[in-house]
């Protein structure tokens, strides 16, 4: 559907193009694959798939479950699923009997590539550089650097990029770099002073493969320090995932902006946690170093402090500064360091191919603003629609950048896109409205 367009290179009408190829439209792709009467057409600037490539750290594992994958939890017979995946690849009794814990991330990483290479109707290589809307046509036609195409409804699903704080963000190189090109960078770390920033789960991850390396490989010195209180572990506990369900989505969509910005501060450790096992393991690697083989120099931990300044050191190097956020009066503190690894985080993408349509998008503080469906409020038609997938966090929740709802917000889309509306699963067990007060009872003589 839409496969003889890509390679011909001709221009091509679609019910559904999609910019970007991340898991978030995939799962879409995935779910819109086989459906007739709705060519779809989704397209990615990189050459071929790839999902934090640059941090598949040997050991690191999934912190959700299996089943939300691209499909299972919103269409559970979906030829795309992980289960599907393993089938296929002759292995799914060999994934069974090993009885993993949490799924290796470079095998569900495997999986989304298995995934994008079966659908005839992703088209990587191709960046597009402008989405704007012919009103002669009612349609919105898409550029891209080797076409142009017309479309029906338009589907963003470009992800986030890495951040780095003022701090560092104008001298990443060799000697400082973002966590997402960890495997590239940390090399050749033998007997140097590193710095990782960051107390979620990419700083504890890098952090401990620094501390868990040997001999010539071990480096010098290895200090994390964090903003938060201390290293704390995700709450993946039964109620906290409620948080996760679609019921919540949409009560959180309904409530003041205020509202759901409190709650995400909140809650932040339902989604950027550390995993206990890596805790676990860190405090492991920390008692055999300073217990066992008498390393006691090599680990320094640093947390409830703010980066406030990364300058050259004196004897080469970088020195960087940092202050405690529970003593306001101590004196900064300094950290001399050979490299630094900022796991600071990353932040939505830009879009900048919307640009011949910004002065028609609604906004909501710097996302684009969205009703129940993804769909952007714009003054065009209402059956032309702009879709955003995993860009409105401050509307929708911790769970919008979350693989949780993948599959639910997928669902969502390719059913307004289609004219229908598929049954929802159950409700939470917890009532997250108040409900109506009950009208008084008449009581006759």
């Amino acid at each position: 559907m839409g496969h003889e367009s890509n390679r011909s290179g001709a221009a091509a009408h679609y019910r559904c193009i999609g910019v970007g190829v991340g898991p978030a439209n995939l799962s879409l792709a995935s779910l819109l694959h086989g459906r007739s009467g709705i060519p779809n057409l989704f397209l990615d600037r990189k050459q071929s798939f790839s999902w934090h490539d640059g941090q598949q750290i040997p050991g690191t594992t999934l912190q959700v479950s299996q089943f939300k994958d691209l499909v299972s939890l919103a269409d559970p017979g979906n030829p795309f699923s992980f289960l599907a995946y393993l089938h296929e690849k002759g292995r799914i009794y060999h994934f069974l009997n090993a009885r993993f814990d949490d799924v290796p991330r470079l095998e569900f990483r495997n999986y989304l590539a298995w995934a994008s290479r079966r659908n005839e109707n992703i088209a990587f290589g191709e960046s597009v550089e402008e989405v704007a809307y012919d009103e002669a046509a009612n349609r919105f036609t898409v550029r891209t650097d080797r076409r142009t195409a017309t479309a029906d409804n338009v589907v963003v699903g470009i992800g986030s990029r890495p951040w780095v704080p003022p701090q560092g963000a104008g001298r990443l190189g060799a000697s400082q770099f973002h966590v997402a090109d960890y495997l590239a960078r940390a090399r050749d770390l033998g007997g140097k002073r590193v710095v990782v920033i960051g107390g979620g789960q990419s700083g504890a991850e890098a952090f401990l493969d620094l501390i868990s390396r040997s001999g010539a490989d071990l480096p010098r010195r290895v200090s994390w320090i964090s903003r938060r209180q201390n290293y704390f572990p995700i709450d993946d506990s039964p109620f906290t995932n409620d948080f996760y369900m679609p019921s919540h989505a949409d009560y959180f969509y309904q409530l003041p902006r205020e509202r759901r910005h409190e709650l995400n501060d909140r809650h932040i450790l339902t989604s950027d946690g550390i995993s206990e096992s890596t805790l676990r393991e860190i405090y492991q690697a920390i008692y055999v170093h300073r217990f066992i083989e008498g390393n006691e120099d090599l680990v320094a931990l640093h947390p409830n402090r703010d980066v406030t300044d990364v300058r050259p050191g004196p004897l080469g190097g970088w020195e960087v500064a940092a202050r405690h956020n529970g003593e306001a009066a101590a004196a900064p503190e300094k950290f001399d360091a050979d490299v630094i690894v900022w796991a600071t985080g990353y932040r939505p993408a830009a879009m900048d191919f919307l640009a011949p349509l910004a002065g028609r998008l609604e906004t909501e503080g710097e996302e684009l603003r969205v009703d129940e469906d993804y769909a952007v409020c714009w003054d065009g038609p209402a059956d032309r629609r702009i879709f955003i997938q995993n860009g409105v966090r401050g509307q929708r929740g911790l769970a919008d950048p979350n693989l949780s709802l993948n599959a639910w917000r997928s669902r969502r889309i390719a059913d307004r896109l289609c004219g229908v509306r598929g049954d929802e699963q159950l409700s939470s067990f917890i009532e997250w409205s108040a409900k109506p007060a009950p009208r008084a009872e008449r009581w006759s003589a």
